[in-house]
């Protein structure tokens, strides 16, 4: 199953077969005080030098979200998305719970972006799947819903189905449908990563979508994130990860690895390249 993105003329194709593409998370202002700062004041200078350092990193496609408290998203989000685009060529993952702020930013984004995201509550699903038909953008679909987030990975797997089958009918392609499965911090939940991991593998085994996650929210609270993250993340795509939302500074590397050790990187090209890039 192939998920294509596009910005204005840089094709990036998300591939249930790897190699695996990063979306970058650091365009949000959780934790990041001098983005809130600069934001406030309708300054995207911190926001464009989150974005190449990103890409610099290895980042595919950007995440943009702008939320903070008492933003309004809905003149803040298409204004950093023109920011980054007169910057940069490259897809764009537009993040925000607020469906009106998605909508903005579509209609000055262009090329063809991923919505982040949808779940199986029937109020997001009414809600954005109608724009995302509208915009031809790419979904993510949370696998929670009305009942909230359950620790079951087939009651995930059966989300993620009503999900697609409701992004079908609304006339999104399929391969436009891409599952997050939830990455839960495993401090709170010594189950948490098990419960994910087989999530994906129901998802990468039966619907054969392209999977994508928060990767770093499973070691929240815990010393040694990198470590934690980077051994989960290589586990995630073992078993069908193919598009994580993380820092491309602390998670590129795993990733290179994993599509090394996978057999997804002829004669470890793309793996010397990215050390090479870094000296």
């Amino acid at each position: 199953m192939k998920t294509i993105l596009r910005g204005i003329n840089n094709e990036v194709t998300i591939d249930t077969k790897g190699p695996v593409i990063i979306i970058g998370e650091c365009i949000n202002p959780t934790r990041r005080k001098k983005l809130v700062s600069t934001l406030q004041e309708g300054k995207f200078e911190y926001v464009l030098e989150l974005a190449e350092s990103q890409i610099k990193a290895g980042a595919d496609v950007l995440d943009v979200n702008v939320g903070f408290p008492g933003v309004n998203d809905v003149k803040l989000l298409p204004a950093a998305v023109l920011a980054i685009r007169g910057s940069f060529d490259i897809p764009l993952c537009l993040d925000s719970p607020n469906p009106k702020a998605i909508e903005a930013a579509l209609k000055v984004a262009g090329g063809k972006c991923l919505i982040n995201s949808v779940n199986g509550e029937e109020k997001s699903l009414n809600a954005l799947l109608s724009i995302a038909k509208e915009y031809e953008a790419a979904i993510i679909g949370l696998t929670m819903d009305d009942d909230g987030i359950t620790h079951d990975p087939e009651k995930r797997l059966a989300i993620g189905e009503k999900i697609l089958e409701r992004a079908v009918k609304a006339g999104i392609k399929e391969e436009d449908v891409i599952i997050d499965p939830l990455a839960m911090a495993v401090s709170a939940d010594s189950e948490a990563c098990i419960v994910t991991l087989e999530t994906i593998r129901l998802v990468h085994q039966k619907l054969g979508l392209n999977i994508t996650m928060g990767a770093s929210n499973v070691s929240f609270g815990l010393p040694g994130r990198e470590d934690l993250n980077s051994a989960f993340i290589s586990l995630a795509i073992m078993n069908g990860l193919t598009c994580p939302i993380a820092n491309p500074e602390k998670i590129t590397a795993a990733v290179r690895a994993a599509d090394l050790v996978l057999g997804r990187d002829d004669f470890a090209v793309r793996f010397v390249e990215y050390f090479q890039s870094r000296m």
